[in-house]
């Protein structure tokens, strides 16, 4: 129940108190401080390590053709071994329910050129699905589709660094540019999150590219993405089947170990996953040893405080204050303090963490933060230890008699 004389005699505690309450107050908002901006700061890293190694999509498998190293069924060692368009397909009827995209990608370096600007890239023909291997981001325009594959259009995707380089200021979708001696409209521009480097990337229709080289079936690389619900031990299943399938399909011995490689980052993810944990553990440890310290200053300070008006207990004792009253007023004050001051720290941290998001990257710490709610949690929890810290001295303070208290020095 509101008691308007409770809270101006608070009120004027306060005021006749102001080094107290204040040694109180910066005690609450610097724990609350601090474990914002570590908090943050955490999840920055934790930012930064999953730019870096989880950028592209993780449920992926890579195969890739080798030259044989024994000779197999008549096969002499050291054949090359080639995909084919036939290849994707036979994985598609396969292996309906371990796959959800299947792309090629023949990788080619070729001069381009528009007007006078031209620079070397690195030309990649691909499939639509593509786009959500490599997690490409478009800025303008759209992706290779599926009528760029059937009609062999000569479309191109170009990364922002190559529109930056070749197209300046000039906006490039609809303009034409020359991949060596053949001329491609630009129809998207994309960027990536893993860096400069993705970004100087040209896409074109596969079948394009077979069309240029002679009209070929040759494809350089199969990239399957499959679902994720299958998780490691299923893609690692998945892994082996493909293996043991194209082996056959072949004739590659099945001890030979460069007949066909698959790279299945499964295994890796599964590594950074787990170091992922461990840093949001420590994270964790981080924000919940601040927490616990800033607990212990709280508990320290409301000591102190309770122990400095041993006297004035006694008074309030001897005019006939009765021990809940003693406890409930203490505990009021606590509280009070203890809210504003753990908001006020509260707030400085996240507008701290705000603006210097940006200032930390080349630390390795992108867009520091931390959710409203476990900021807001944490605060709660330092309150309600603020006040669990003034209950125990207040509680000790009332069962004091009077004339024990007026004699503390």
């Amino acid at each position: 129940m509101f008691n308007k004389d409770r809270w101006i005699e608070i009120f004027e505690t306060i005021g006749k108190n102001k080094l107290r309450t204040f040694l109180s107050g910066f005690t609450v908002a610097l724990g609350i401080f601090i474990f914002i901006i570590l908090f943050g700061l955490g999840n920055g890293l934790k930012n930064t390590f999953q730019e870096f190694f989880l950028d592209d999509a993780s449920n992926v498998i890579y195969l890739q053709p080798g030259k044989t190293s024994m000779p197999y069924k008549g096969f002499k060692s050291n054949r090359e071994i080639e995909f084919k368009n036939e290849d994707m397909e036979d994985i598609k009827e396969n292996f309906p329910m371990f796959t959800e995209y299947v792309t090629p990608r023949i990788t080619r370096s070729a001069l381009v050129r528009y007007k006078n600007e031209n620079n070397s890239y690195t030309t990649r023909a691909v499939a639509p699905g593509h786009q959500f291997v490599e997690k490409t981001i478009l800025m303008k325009g759209r992706y290779i589709n599926q009528i760029d594959l059937d009609k062999k259009t000569k479309n191109a995707v170009i990364g922002r660094l190559v529109a930056k380089d070749l197209f300046k200021s000039e906006d490039p979708i609809g303009k034409y540019i020359n991949l060596g001696e053949t001329a491609f409209k630009v129809i998207g521009v994309f960027q990536d999150d893993g860096g400069d480097n993705e970004e100087r990337f040209i896409f074109i229709p596969y079948t394009t590219r077979q069309l240029i080289e002679k009209n070929n079936d040759k494809i350089g690389q199969i990239i399957i993405t499959f679902p994720k619900e299958i998780g490691h031990v299923g893609a690692i299943a998945f892994e082996k089947t493909l293996k043991k399938y194209f082996k056959n399909k072949k004739s590659i011995d099945p001890e030979d170990p460069n007949g066909i490689f698959i790279r299945n980052p499964t295994d890796n993810l599964r590594d950074t996953q787990s170091f992922a944990i461990g840093l949001q553990i420590i994270v964790s440890f981080v924000g919940l040893g601040t927490l616990i310290a800033g607990i212990i200053g709280i508990s320290n300070i409301m000591v102190f405080v309770v122990k400095e008006r041993t006297k004035e207990l006694g008074i309030r004792k001897a005019l006939g204050a009765t021990p809940k009253s003693v406890i409930q007023m203490i505990l009021q004050e606590s509280v009070f303090i203890t809210t504003i001051s753990g908001y006020i720290g509260l707030f400085l941290g996240i507008i701290v963490l705000e603006n210097i998001g940006l200032k930390l990257e080349e630390y390795f710490i992108k867009n520091p933060y931390i959710d409203l709610g476990t900021s807001i949690a944490a605060t709660i929890i330092l309150i309600l230890f603020g006040a669990i810290a003034g209950y125990i001295p207040a509680k000790r303070a009332s069962s004091i008699k009077p004339i024990v208290a007026l004699r503390d020095e």
